[in-house]
């Protein structure tokens, strides 16, 4: 049995975790992920990444098999080469979070930039429960829930339910567990009816930004806007199409 499917359509691709009984990453699953997403770079036409899950948990964090000290540093070089290689292809995430999202399984269902969460799941870091803390949610917590939050999350170990995880942010919308899949797709097709090219632009300049001044951020959004997306192709057929009331015809380029 594969641990990971990997799927692609004609404008998104989708990660699926299928190592039951409670979709722990180890090493090797970790290493997949990231071939997977080094291989979209020059496919244009994947305009969107979905991670979700089979059974019952997204994921309870990684193989703890694989922390040993020996394995350690393999472990993270892995496992943050995700959120390199993310940020990297500027694609917009989604995250379909059926059931718990534990540990590292928290840290990448919450780094995705939209999460679709049923009823029943949940989501915490209790990483310092067994004497280490999470990396990522170190670092991406504090701009999605405030110092205060992430101190509380992350400090305790505890877990919140999705309705909490929603009320603080960390989740877009709720839904039954029989409705996750309908709720993804019709997210999904939001998503693509736009520009592949400008969507991965409007990405970069939403974060951009982050950890700079105002003035700073300002310069950094506006040179994308004038020299990376002016120059596009779908960029002068949106405005064109817009003047000519009409759909645009998209060549995500």
């Amino acid at each position: 049995m594969e641990t990971i499917i990997f799927e692609k359509s004609e404008h998104y691709a989708r990660i699926v975790f299928n190592r039951p009984p409670v979709n722990v990453m180890n090493i090797e699953m970790m290493q997949a992920v990231n071939k997977f997403l080094e291989g979209l770079h020059n496919q244009d036409h994947v305009k969107l990444i979905i991670f979700s899950s089979a059974g019952k948990y997204f994921s309870a964090g990684v193989d703890m098999a694989d922390h040993a000290p020996q394995k350690v540093f393999e472990l993270l070089e892995a496992f943050h080469g995700i959120f390199l290689n993310l940020r990297e292809l500027a694609r917009p995430t989604i995250a379909a979070v059926n059931g718990p999202a534990l540990g590292a399984g928290c840290e990448l269902a919450t780094f995705c930039d939209l999460v679709v969460a049923t009823e029943n799941a949940k989501f915490g870091q209790p990483e310092i429960r067994v004497g280490v803390f999470p990396p990522i949610a170190a670092i991406v917590f504090p701009h999605l829930l405030g110092k205060k939050k992430t101190m509380e999350l992350i400090l305790t170990g505890d877990t919140i339910g999705a309705q909490e995880a929603l009320t603080l942010g960390l989740v877009n919308r709720v839904v039954a567990s029989d409705k996750l899949d309908a709720a993804v797709d019709e997210l999904v097709k939001r998503i693509i009816v736009n520009s592949g090219s400008v969507l991965q632009l409007t990405k970069r300049a939403l974060v951009a930004g982050e950890g700079l001044n105002f003035q700073d951020a300002v310069k950094k959004v506006q040179d994308i806007y004038l020299n990376h997306l002016m120059p596009l192709e779908d960029t002068s057929e949106g405005l064109k199409a817009f003047l000519e009331m009409r759909s645009p015809v998209w060549k995500d380029k």
